[in-house]
């Protein structure tokens, strides 16, 4: 039997959002196996040397990651008894200058600067800011990464005519900003453009098919039920709202 209704947290979904976690984990795995290559002493030559590796192993999640979501949609489609055959896209790697990109911005604070000239994080221990710098880049190239994932399934969204809109997932821990643009449901088209996102988003993209309908599962109800009464009529100030709402209001969500 077809499947009529799909929501942000149907089995399918679910599924997909555990094997991105997983595979977030093996890349941070991996990337922190890398930082041995930043040399304290060296940190103009070794920085550079860093950056190629961790942009190595990011191409290399990034067609895993991919690979997962083309298997996802594949499912889901055949859930929706979609007709016609369908080859699902792949998202290529991220372009190197904007995994560079990233990485450059994770590591500035490492190099020295003169005191009136620093700002408070730069003007830690070196310890310290290589922490810092191990924490932020792990952020990065986990984005990097499943922005493959998203980009597969809207880019199979947008060239599949059984496909008709996408929604957005956000699970149970994510930020304000996340759950505020999932409880927008299946408003997402073909040409939706981008998807947004920050750094560490676990977020993800459900397709819907023909003859599917979309609804908010009970958490994402919740979500949007506190959004409405909190955070809707205040222009300008939606998300500061929101996001007291759910600290306040939070503790009496569903599983």
């Amino acid at each position: 039997m077809a499947a009529r209704t799909v929501s942000d947290r149907s089995a399918g979904s679910e599924r997909q959002r555990r094997a991105q976690r997983g595979l977030t984990r093996l890349l941070t795995r991996d990337v922190r196996r890398l930082r041995r290559l930043i040399l304290p002493q060296r940190l103009e030559s070794s920085v550079p040397d860093w950056i190629e590796a961790v942009r190595a192993v990011v191409d290399q999640y990034a067609d895993a990651s991919a690979s997962l979501a083309a298997d996802y949609y594949d499912a889901e489609r055949v859930a929706a008894r979609a007709t016609g055959r369908f080859t699902v896209p792949l998202a290529p790697a991220p372009p190197a200058e904007k995994t560079e990109a990233g990485l450059r911005w994770a590591t500035k604070d490492l190099w020295p600067r003169e005191p009136d000239e620093a700002t408070p994080a730069q003007l830690e221990p070196l310890t310290v800011r290589l922490e810092q710098a191990e924490k932020k880049a792990e952020q990065v190239v986990q984005k990097l990464v499943v922005d493959q994932a998203r980009e597969t399934v809207r880019e199979a969204v947008r060239r599949d005519r059984e496909a008709t809109g996408w929604a957005r997932t956000a699970a149970l821990g994510a930020c304000a900003f996340c759950k505020m643009l999932a409880v927008r449901g299946a408003v997402y088209e073909q040409d939706t453009a981008g998807f947004r996102a920050h750094d560490g988003c676990h977020c993800g993209v459900v397709p819907i098919f023909r003859g599917q309908r979309f609804e908010l599962s009970e958490k994402a109800k919740e979500w949007e039920r506190l959004y409405r009464e909190y955070a809707a009529p205040y222009s300008g100030d939606q998300l500061a709202r929101f996001r007291r709402a759910l600290a306040e209001h939070g503790q009496s969500l569903p599983g």
